[in-house]
């Protein structure tokens, strides 16, 4: 098993919180997709996605929030 230290990931985002919430939102894209259920899966997602990020194949982009007004 590969580790994934902050500094990894906050190299490839700017900081370790980023990183994650990228890595987070990229895992649970990959879990939306259909899949054949008989084939086991030999790495999780979040790692799969976390070693991604940190080998700098994930491609992101910042998107604002609208606020509500109310």
């Amino acid at each position: 098993m590969r580790i994934v230290t902050p500094v990894e990931v906050a190299s490839q985002t700017g900081n370790k919180y980023l990183g994650v919430l990228v890595a987070a939102k990229f895992a649970r894209f990959v879990n939306d997709f259909p899949r054949d259920r008989s084939v086991e899966l030999e790495k999780k997602l979040t790692t799969r996605a976390m070693e991604e990020l940190v080998a700098a194949r994930l491609k992101y982009r910042l998107v604002r929030r609208r606020r509500q007004e109310g």
